[in-house]
């Protein structure tokens, strides 16, 4: 680890997604399509929390945590994803590489436990509904918020003090769009198969408690409720369903990449865009239309401010 201070690599080479130009425009436009709607749906949503008092709850507060980190975890990778598809030799600095790990774990981890924190609101609201505005208290919602950056955070940043204390001499080709913990380990100047393994399973460990903790939540959620009246079952599986989409889709990605990797590198970089790129896109599509109270407030804010003949 001494040898750090005679790393020579001062930035990596990105091989992107793909060798075809044709290809490169193709997924240049699409992506750049995708990232826009991504940004302004996500924060359309945390406005739309704001100005509607309706929606000042504790479910819409963490719904609007969740946009604002599905923003910025977006706009780690993909903004210089899409200039590097129309470019030929396709560089990153390593502090810029540096960077991307760390807020890509620092985002990622911190909406893990966000989802884990949503699931919790939801079971009180639906299991313990006379207890509801006593338990979920703004207060208790700004300490969940809280917590989930903090575990983040030092996720990410144990992670970083690890990788940046190793020896980078070359080769520094990075097989895909980003730099990621697993891609850039494989390029120091030690064995680092061991490290590779210890801090995947440090990512791997993270995502698959979060991801048993919201099974067990939401099933113990739809078996109480089964369990007491079919009408409360019908009810709770509409107000779970899109929370349980939404995890679906974001853990999936992350348990192939860091606890089951296929070390396949085409099916490694769909993980990651739908992971980085799909995934804080269909959030804010998935809470808005499938929530009748997002629904009222889109219909209240554009007969407010858009065209008298635009419904949903």
């Amino acid at each position: 680890m001494a040898e750090v201070n005679h790393s020579t690599v001062s930035e990596f080479v990105l091989l992107g997604l793909c060798d075809s130009w044709e290809l490169q425009i193709f997924f240049f436009l699409l992506i750049l399509v995708l990232y826009l709607i991504t940004v302004l749906g996500n924060i359309f949503i945390v406005i739309l929390v704001i100005i509607d008092p309706h929606l000042h709850s504790p479910m819409y507060f963490l719904l609007a945590n969740l946009s604002f980190i599905d923003l910025w975890l977006s706009s780690v990778t993909t903004p210089k994803m899409i200039t590097d598809l129309l470019i030929e030799n396709k560089t990153i600095s390593f502090g810029g590489c540096m960077c991307q790990i760390f807020f890509v774990h620092f985002m990622g981890g911190g909406e893990m436990v966000l989802l884990v924190a949503m699931a919790y609101d939801r079971y009180v609201a639906i299991c313990k509904p006379l207890h509801y505005i006593a338990i979920m208290s703004q207060r208790k919602c700004i300490c969940l918020v809280m917590i989930s950056w903090t575990i983040g955070f030092v996720h990410s940043l144990s992670e970083l003090v690890v990788i940046t204390e190793l020896p980078f001499c070359g080769p520094k080709v990075v097989n895909s769009f980003f730099c990621d913990i697993p891609l850039v380990i494989e390029l120091a100047c030690i064995n680092s198969h061991s490290l590779g393994i210890l801090l995947n399973s440090d990512s791997g460990v993270l995502a698959m408690t979060c991801f048993i903790i919201l099974l067990i939540s939401y099933t113990y959620i739809l078996f109480t409720v089964c369990h007491h009246s079919k009408r409360g079952a019908s009810k709770a599986l509409s107000t779970c369903s899109a929370h349980i989409i939404v995890v679906v889709l974001f853990f999936g990605p992350c348990i192939f990449i860091y606890v089951w990797p296929l070390n396949i590198t085409s099916v490694d970089k769909f993980l990651a865009v739908f992971y980085l790129v799909i995934t804080p896109l269909l959030n804010p599509a998935i809470y808005t239309f499938r929530n009748k109270e997002m629904k009222v407030s889109l219909r209240k804010f554009k007969s407010q401010y858009g065209s008298p003949r635009w419904n949903l």
